[in-house]
């Protein structure tokens, strides 16, 4: 085992993809299936008034993206991202479909969306339809981590209920038993410092003691701007190799 952590460490901080999951698993399983079932799920719950609130988020931004292609041509440096906008047409929760799928395929971190993928995911994790997979090396880590009186804690741009069924119905058994609490986008994006001050307050503990664990280095910059230290996982099917400085961890085994 190679320790790579502090002594001073207390807290351990995750990230989810390319980290404790593969990145296949959300990008081959979930987010085909939040597409697939999000008309039917907004037919049958979209009055429900947790779904609207998410519709109304959702709505927020879809405006938000409108009014950045009107202003494109008059401003070329504003940001590009709504240059294949879907439109919105109608009232009914249905009419959301196009614009949920655009965010899907662009991967947006949209707070909307993936409060209302959660739900979504809720009911194929109840009905046996999806078991999140984890890599094999995350529960014996949990467990040693546990014995040795650290603090577990999630930071994913999925939101937290999405964590806590990712954990709870895993082909490793439940193990939100290990973990002691979940943050989303909700407490800030992942790529500014700011939201791991928050994350250190919300939990009290100094940002020195905590330990945050991710693929992306952006994210983990953003973490060591706010005083955390920081280890890039390099897993099967990551993305990027450079860990830019960071220490680099292939498994948990090496923490």
């Amino acid at each position: 085992m190679i320790d790579r952590i502090s002594q001073a460490v207390r807290v351990i901080l995750l990230d989810i993809e390319g980290t404790t999951t593969p990145v296949d698993y959300v990008f081959g399983v979930l987010f085909p299936y939040a597409e697939e079932q999000v008309e039917a799920f907004l037919q049958k719950h979209g009055q429900e008034e947790a779904v609207q609130a998410d519709l109304k988020r959702l709505r927020q931004e879809y405006e938000a993206d409108c009014l950045a292609a009107f202003q494109r041509d008059a401003v070329p440096q504003r940001d590009n991202r709504a240059e294949n906008l879907p439109a919105w047409e109608g009232n009914a929760p249905a009419a959301a479909v196009p614009y949920i799928h655009f965010l899907i395929a662009i991967d947006r971190k949209s707070t909307g969306l993936k409060s209302l993928q959660g739900k979504i995911w809720n009911q194929g994790y109840q009905d046996g339809t999806l078991r999140s997979q984890i890599f094999p090396d995350v529960k014996p880590a949990f467990e040693r981590w546990i014995a040795a009186g650290k603090r577990l804690y999630i930071f994913s741009s999925g939101s937290v209920q999405a964590q806590q069924l990712l954990f709870r119905y895993s082909e490793a058994g439940d193990l939100t038993q290990f973990l002691s609490g979940y943050f989303d986008t909700q407490i800030g994006m992942k790529r500014e410092p700011e939201s791991y001050h928050k994350i250190a307050a919300t939990i009290e503990v100094p940002p020195a003691e905590i330990l945050f664990v991710s693929d992306v280095v952006a994210e983990l910059t953003a973490a060591r701007l706010a005083g955390m230290q920081g280890l890039f996982s390099l897993r099967p099917g990551n993305s990027s190799s450079d860990s830019e400085g960071f220490g680099v961890v292939r498994s948990f085994d090496e923490i």
